[in-house]
């Protein structure tokens, strides 16, 4: 008989948001395999005794390294009737492939499950003090991620999407950041569209810069913000100034 094998999400970082269920699995683990947006605090929980293997792509490995790394050892533990923790970062559903490894688990007859984790692009927004959706400001929301697979023949049409949604949510947006502001303006967006953009949301290292879509690409660079990132487009961050705490850390 196998093992089993559990698509955990960490949560966006503080360990306060890692739900019980996820806890007490990398807590009863064989083996985690965690992702590079596991955060040191998250997996300072995790018992001594147990293995962890970092399996995280690296910016700059190739897409083939899920499929060439990270599919094999989930197979290669559970087919040794290991308890597998696949611990990752925010919600594994939510741009963190977790809908293709349960299809490979799925296809090599591996049982599985799926425990949710709450999104960074939900967390890193509330730690900043922005409602994604607000009665009198957005009644709609996309996330999107500003890092498509380079083999999907349909890529996001960031001209139609402004007008599409109230609230845009990106992920993995920062390197990109630019030419995301340029199609929007081309789009039809106002110049002065409110932007947020959200860096180690819900970590002690929280930062939130705030500006419009066309000053946020030089203002980002000013400030030198590198990733995990966040980025909220939309009406709803004017709240940020409404709701913000004097300590905040803004920008």
């Amino acid at each position: 008989m196998m093992g089993k094998v559990y698509l955990v999400g960490a949560g966006p970082g503080d360990p306060n948001l890692l739900t019980r269920r996820g806890f007490e699995l990398i807590k009863m683990a064989d083996v985690i395999l965690y992702d590079r947006l596991v955060s040191n605090k998250i997996l300072s929980l995790i018992p001594k005794n147990i293995n962890k293997v970092y399996v995280g792509r690296k910016v700059g490995d190739d897409y083939l390294h899920q499929e060439k790394y990270t599919n094999k050892l989930m197979l290669k533990y559970a087919k040794i009737k290991k308890c597998v923790v696949r611990l990752k970062g925010g919600d594994p559903m939510i741009f963190g492939r977790g809908g293709e490894e349960a299809e490979y688990l799925k296809k090599h007859f591996i049982k599985f499950e799926i425990i949710p984790g709450i999104s960074s692009g939900i967390g890193a927004p509330a730690y900043s003090r922005i409602p994604l959706t607000h009665r009198k400001f957005a009644s709609s929301l996309a996330f999107v991620t500003g890092n498509e697979d380079p083999l999907k023949t349909k890529h996001t049409d960031w001209k139609k999407l402004i007008n599409s949604v109230d609230t845009l949510v990106i992920f993995m947006g920062l390197s990109k950041i630019d030419n995301i502001c340029k199609q929007l303006i081309e789009g039809g967006a106002n110049k002065n569209t409110p932007i947020a953009v959200i860096q180690n949301g819900t970590m002690s290292n929280h930062k939130t810069i705030i500006g419009t879509i066309s000053i946020i690409p030089n203002k980002i660079k000013r400030l030198h913000i590198k990733p995990p990132v966040i980025i909220v487009i939309g009406n709803v961050v004017k709240l940020n100034k409404t709701l913000s705490c004097s300590n905040q850390n803004d920008y």
